[in-house]
């Protein structure tokens, strides 16, 4: 038949990689939301990840944003380049620019990737009775994750009555809405103007998602 030439010619999918232990999904898939919280750098790309991301270059806004991912990458064992500029003419604002080293992109590339779809797998799955321990533990983990990306790098949507992030990236928002359930609080997407709006309401879901996305202070150092 004519269009069995077509289908024995469809290129085969890459091979899936083994699963990344629950410590590196963690910080890989966290990273991976930051990713998808941010533009795409406004400079040329000759080097692009596998997906949607430059693995070269990610610009934040915010100064805490641009740290944490810096934590992440070094758990990662991916060294980062910091490069602080300011931009803007009546209103001014900081752009805090990290650069993977060439010689570590790829490896930067995978894990993110991996992370991301590894995460979106367990966070979307339908729960299962029964689940491992290490599961039960580990899946609100990634949850909080998806969270406090978006708090630090989407858009934040803050109300009277609602806490918000602003996001162009439709699986991101979806896996907000699970997330946002997983950590037993209801939230609402809502499409706006070449974005999506996931929110929460003020009162205890609020306070939920925060105290759910709050990190630990770093140790004090001890005295001499």
């Amino acid at each position: 038949m004519a269009s069995e030439p077509a289908l024995l010619d469809r290129p085969r999918r890459p091979a899936t990689p083994p699963p990344l232990d629950w410590l590196t999904l963690a910080d890989a898939f966290e990273a991976a939301c930051l990713l998808r919280c941010t533009p795409p750098p406004a400079e040329p790309r000759p080097h692009r990840a596998v997906g949607r991301r430059s693995a070269a270059v990610v610009e934040f806004n915010r100064e805490d944003a641009a740290q944490r991912m810096r934590q992440l990458l070094d758990r990662l064992d991916i060294p980062v380049e910091h490069e602080m500029t300011f931009g803007g003419l009546r209103r001014r604002y900081e752009l805090h620019r990290l650069r993977v080293p060439p010689a570590h992109r790829g490896r930067y590339s995978r894990l993110t990737e991996a992370g991301w779809w590894q995460g979106r797998r367990e966070l979307l799955a339908a729960p299962v009775p029964g689940a491992s321990t290490p599961r039960r533990v580990w899946v609100p983990r990634l949850a909080a994750a998806a969270w406090r990306s978006a708090l630090l790098a989407g858009g934040r949507h803050v109300r009277r009555h609602i806490l918000g992030v602003r996001l162009t990236d439709r699986e991101l928002a979806a896996v907000l809405i699970r997330s946002a359930a997983l950590l037993r609080v209801p939230a609402e997407l809502r499409p706006g103007t070449g974005c999506f709006l996931v929110s929460v309401a003020d009162g205890p879901d609020r306070r939920r998602i925060l105290q759910q996305t709050a990190l630990a202070p770093a140790p004090a150092a001890e005295s001499a």
